[in-house]
């Protein structure tokens, strides 16, 4: 019998009732059986700043969070056409390691924002991917427009199309591992 598959979510998204959060949330407690989730908090991260010395408490739980994790599950906001800084902080942290805690793991990446959803920054996310070696998944795609139904006041996701594909995604997610 193998172990049970750890995903392990990072939220770009630092605001209360986000979207992106939401996304997370809900794949979370929709992960296939045999899987198991958690969200790192990336809020408490300092700026990356390569003349600190000893790594802060928030990045050492980070790391061990990433290195846990069989595959990882992004929920990347929009800010002015790219990632938002929290996310990007926290990789940026990540690549620092030795010993890397995200080469070779699959990757589902998903995103509210605009009418186009997260689409520019999700891109320039798969830009940083390679340089990272994460393996992100192609297909599908999950894309949310934070500003409609799609979503209630608290930021949990209610639309029954994208809660359907963000299943599939992590379906996908688990098969990639």
């Amino acid at each position: 019998m193998s172990k049970p598959l750890k995903f392990v979510g990072l939220c770009g998204s630092l605001r209360k009732a986000s979207r992106n959060a939401g996304l997370l949330r809900y794949a979370g407690s929709h992960v296939p059986d045999g899987v198991s989730f958690e969200v790192a908090e990336v809020g408490d991260l300092p700026f990356y700043n390569g003349d600190i010395a000893e790594k802060p408490a928030a990045v050492q739980r980070l790391v061990e969070q990433l290195r846990s994790a069989d595959a990882l599950v992004i929920a990347c906001p929009e800010y002015n056409y790219s990632m938002a800084p929290a996310l990007k902080n926290a990789l940026d942290w990540a690549s620092r390691e030795a010993e890397s805690p995200l080469a070779g793991k699959p990757l589902a990446i998903m995103g509210a924002g605009g009418g186009m959803g997260t689409s520019r920054a999700q891109y320039h996310l798969r830009q940083t991917c390679v340089f990272l070696d994460l393996r992100p998944l192609n297909k599908p795609e999950v894309f949310a427009n934070a500003f409609t139904a799609s979503f209630n006041e608290a930021g949990d996701l209610v639309d029954e199309k994208l809660q359907e594909l963000i299943r599939q995604q992590l379906q996908v997610l688990a098969a990639a591992v």
